[in-house]
């Protein structure tokens, strides 16, 4: 039987994960990375229900739940370590049908890429996309090694995305949210300590365990865009962060300059018209980019893929099941980047009586138990893959 042709453009979670489910419906597929090797830029990566349950469709949610850590009871505290809200992980198991876990993203682009045969990736290889085809004709990209063809192009190139820039030219394009972000991995400390974030004014730090035995970190402070540290990013946190609560302290001593990572936040608060034109998708970072504030925008690139894939099953039409792809996709993530946009700014607040009447609030919202706490990710975090789409065996 002959095969279809799917050019995937971006080798990162999202691209990886649209090649397996692409191939997994019979697309002979080619992924084209940039990157002259496939390192992930990032530290940790928190996948919940949702993602582990797009996985299952692949067979790797189970995989993944074993190389990755559980979420503990933890919450959200002050920065002089009083707690504001405390969680509740077998509630939340129990409410969204599964853990929350983190792992390496190195780890979980590992996983992905031995699903792929070898020769799948192409590396150090630049695509532009030149005609994104229609229902008569392929789309078309340019390489340094020639054109290439397809019936299917998906653009998985991040929040940057040529692909995206492309298709819709007259879009803004992502947008700076205020505020920069650090991420490191270490070993674990000595002293044990519960998972948490906290939120101070104008800035969070949060500390969550990874499944290697390392611990991953993560901060956010308001910034101006573009800003850098006068001596490097790890003596940055220790000025903003240092005299925080325990273990934030021990962490910063323990990290190594070189391996603070700093990004400036950029989100696509304007959506675009759609995730599709004539043969070529988007989907991750390039359809959506979204803030950290939810820890949603690796899981929604897993989504995309596995409902890219429901929709473009052999022998149906492309252009009709692109449509049917946005219109499952739009709004789902419209509606999750507006709401990861609204959680931002309450972490970034800088007033003493905005901060104050935030940290009252979310106390009190405590107190009546976990259920309330966990209604901001109902519609979320108990997404399903489509009808049809029955979890794979685990080989």
């Amino acid at each position: 039987m002959e095969q279809h042709r799917a050019v995937v453009v971006g080798a990162g979670i999202g691209g990886l994960t649209a090649a397996l489910a692409l191939r997994a419906r019979g697309w002979q597929v080619t992924v084209l990375e940039r990157a002259a090797a496939l390192t992930p830029v990032g530290a940790g990566i928190a996948l919940a229900p949702n993602a582990l349950r797009a996985l299952d469709v692949l067979g790797l949610g189970d995989r993944v739940r074993a190389l990755a850590a559980w979420q503990g009871d933890g919450g959200m505290r002050r920065p002089d370590g009083r707690w504001l809200v405390r969680t509740d992980a077998e509630a939340a198991a129990a409410r969204f049908g599964g853990p929350l876990v983190t792992l390496h993203r190195a780890t979980l682009v590992d996983l992905l890429r031995a699903g792929l045969p070898e020769g799948v990736i192409r590396t150090a290889t630049a695509a532009a996309l030149a005609d994104p085809g229609d229902a008569h004709r392929p789309a078309r990209l340019t390489t340094p090694d020639g054109d290439l063809v397809a019936e299917l192009v998906v653009g998985a190139d991040g929040i940057h995305s040529a692909v995206r820039r492309a298709l819709f030219p007259a879009h803004p394009g992502p947008r700076y949210a205020g505020f920069t972000t650090w991420r490191t991995v270490i070993p674990a400390p000595a002293t044990p300590f519960a998972p948490h974030e906290t939120w101070g004014r104008g800035r969070i730090w949060g500390t969550q365990p990874l499944g290697d035995g390392r611990v991953y970190a993560y901060a956010a402070a308001i910034a101006p865009a573009g800003a850098h540290a006068p001596d490097d990013e790890r003596a940055e946190l220790l000025r903003l962060f240092g005299d925080w609560h325990h273990p934030v302290p021990e962490i910063l001593a323990a990290a190594d300059p070189a391996g603070v990572l700093r990004h400036d936040v950029h989100h696509l608060i304007d959506p675009l018209p759609a995730f599709h034109h004539g043969r070529t998708a988007l989907l991750g970072d390039a359809a959506h980019a979204m803030t950290p504030s939810l820890g949603q925008g690796g899981n929604q690139a897993v989504e995309d893929a596995i409902v890219l894939a429901h929709h473009t099953r052999p022998g149906a039409a492309v252009d009709r099941a692109l449509a049917a792809y946005t219109a499952e996709r739009l709004p789902r993530t419209t509606a999750i980047v507006r709401r990861a946009a609204r959680t931002g700014r309450a972490t970034m607040l800088t007033s003493v009586t905005a901060v104050a009447l935030r940290d009252s609030l979310a106390a009190a919202v405590s107190r009546f138990g976990p259920g309330l706490v966990l209604r901001g990710f109902d519609g979320i975090a108990d997404w399903r893959p489509p009808a049809g789409d029955a979890p794979a065996r685990v080989s």
